[in-house]
């Protein structure tokens, strides 16, 4: 009997803001029944860790440079295959309803769906606009709220065929707009400063201090819930969008500098804040961005309760895959970070929960490494659907059931192509990820993408040691102890773009050869400096 397959995904949920996986800062109970009743994986990695290509590598089971889908200016060409249509053909009722952001119009809107309901872009949180076949109308209500009435009311229409719903959440992406019902949450002085909040981004590429991403400098008034005053930037704060013609008008809260004062004002309340210290005005922009962020995701762990609570009801539940997840990760003060992008841990782990009591024993926990682009071929395996030979994912069905193969590869791959975007500054890279290290090379080029912008930074390599340093805060891609390391983490990265078809922008000879004279140069400035040192004394 073939299973119902529920995949909800939401924008910018990070691990960290799951109370399942440990991080201490929140409660999502219903989220959480997915983990007791099934699966809790703590290593599915996104291929490109930005929303429209990350959609499009589940959508299709293909890497970026396939489906050409490499940045959020690119969209989806909609006669190519995907995972829906494969799942029509076998005898699917599909349906598809929220955020969609892989471009609209008729070369670009959902194909593969026999009902389909998707916000335009990024779509708005309140009375949002949604697109079907008949055209553009307005739903009055919150986003997260409507999203899961559509896929409630789908399940109950269907219940006697098998399904396959893709739920997909705005929510919790940024300006982070929370419904009224959970206002008391989260109350801003509550919630922990991560460790890392104060990185100084030493020992690392240069990409790390690049980034206006950073929580002290680079949210607009919105973000925090503050009136923005009247003004330009010298008054105000510099503009989010740098083209002044751009209708968006939002402007960064300025960074509070040593020696000057500044007053906000909350937006809610009228209540006023002045702050004359600069690290207390940065933690105050931590808290006030956190609580708006966890009340966000509130209202997503009502709708996933919702949606369980209906599978109980109708009897569906045992033979229901239920799949909950994230475009990608997402920075929560981290490294004093928002937003995403980055190869760095926060950034490119997805939350990963299941539940499909038929075939999914109760309480597995997996490590196993695995990628969104897995996703479409596990939903055929699920199915009995033959994966087709254009994928490139592997159905990771053994790990979910426990029953991990001796040879799964345990390697992550990912690629970010919009390099120096004009909001975030985020420079282009890829790397691997295997259960102890992680490599990441820093190109710097913008390829001639669409939404990446040129600049002269040097490309640089960084390798980490994830047991002895989670947090990724030591390069250790010139020390000499970890040559071998090194040499073999190169060599899956180039096994690896070699399997898939992705074209480096290294040369592994050159490099190896240019690290090898690293070594001997600071090798011999270490003997010269202890024979001088001999002669000395």
């Amino acid at each position: 009997m073939q299973p119902n397959i529920i995949f909800i995904m939401s924008d910018d949920h990070a691990s960290r803001a799951i109370s399942a996986y440990g991080g201490g800062i929140n409660h999502t109970p219903n989220i959480d029944r997915l983990a007791i009743e099934g699966l809790l994986h703590s290593r599915v990695y996104v291929t490109n860790s930005i929303c429209t290509p990350s959609r499009a590598a589940i959508l299709t089971g293909t890497h970026n440079h396939v489906n050409s889908v490499t940045t959020l200016d690119t969209f989806i060409d909609n006669s190519w295959p995907n995972v829906a249509k494969e799942l029509q053909k076998g005898g699917y009722y599909t349906a598809i309803f929220g955020k969609w952001h892989l471009g609209e119009g008729d070369k670009h809107e959902p194909t593969g769906f026999d009902e389909w309901d998707i916000l335009p872009g990024q779509g708005e949180y309140w009375d949002p606009a949604f697109i079907n076949h008949k055209g553009m109308r307005e739903v009055q209500g919150y986003a997260t709220d409507i999203i899961t009435d559509m896929s409630v009311e789908f399940i109950e229409r269907n219940k006697n065929q098998p399904f396959f719903l893709m739920c997909h959440h705005k929510a919790p992406h940024r300006s982070w707009e929370y419904h009224p019902r959970h206002k008391n949450i989260h109350a801003p002085g509550t919630i922990p400063l991560p460790k890392t909040f104060k990185d100084d981004y030493k020992n690392r590429a240069a990409a790390a201090a690049a980034a206006k991403m950073r929580v002290k400098s680079d949210l607009v008034y919105e973000d925090l819930g503050l009136v923005q005053p009247e003004g330009g930037t010298e008054v105000v704060g510099e503009r989010l969008m740098k083209d002044p013609t751009d209708p968006y008008k939002g402007r960064k809260v300025p960074e509070l500098l040593s020696g000057d004062k500044i007053t906000v004002i909350c937006a809610e309340t009228g209540e006023n804040f002045t702050f004359t210290e600069p690290e207390v005005f940065a933690e105050f922009k931590y808290q006030r961005f956190m609580s708006r962020y966890l009340r966000t995701v509130q209202s997503i762990d009502d709708g996933v309760g919702q949606i369980l609570d209906k599978l109980d009801e109708l009897e569906l539940a045992q033979n229901t895959l239920v799949i909950y997840t994230s475009d990608q990760g997402f920075f929560l003060g981290e490294h004093g970070w928002f937003d995403k992008r980055f190869m760095y841990e926060e950034s490119y782990q997805m939350p990963f929960l299941c539940r499909y009591p038929a075939k999914i024993p109760s309480g597995i926990k997996s490590s196993d490494i695995a990628c969104n682009v897995d996703f479409a071929s596990t939903f055929l395996d699920y199915a009995g659907i033959s994966i087709p030979k254009y994928m490139q994912g592997v159905s990771i069905r053994p790990v979910l059931e426990g029953k991990t193969p001796n040879n799964w590869e345990q390697l992550g791959y990912h690629r970010y192509w919009m390099h120096n975007d004009e909001i975030h500054e985020a420079w282009a890279h890829y790397g691997v990820r295997d259960q102890h290290y992680k490599l990441i090379y820093w190109y710097n080029k913008d390829l001639d993408q669409l939404g990446a912008r040129p600049n002269d930074a040097p490309p640089e390599w960084e390798l980490f040691d994830c047991d002895a340093d989670p947090n990724e805060l030591i390069n250790l891609a010139n020390n000499e102890k970890y040559k071998k390391v090194f040499k073999t983490m190169l060599a899956k990265l180039d096994n690896k773009m070699k399997e898939i078809g992705d074209i480096p922008e290294h040369n592994s000879e050159k490099v190896l050869i240019s690290l090898n004279n690293l070594f001997e140069k600071k090798s011999f400035l270490k003997k010269s400096q202890k024979f001088r040192n001999n002669n000395e004394t």
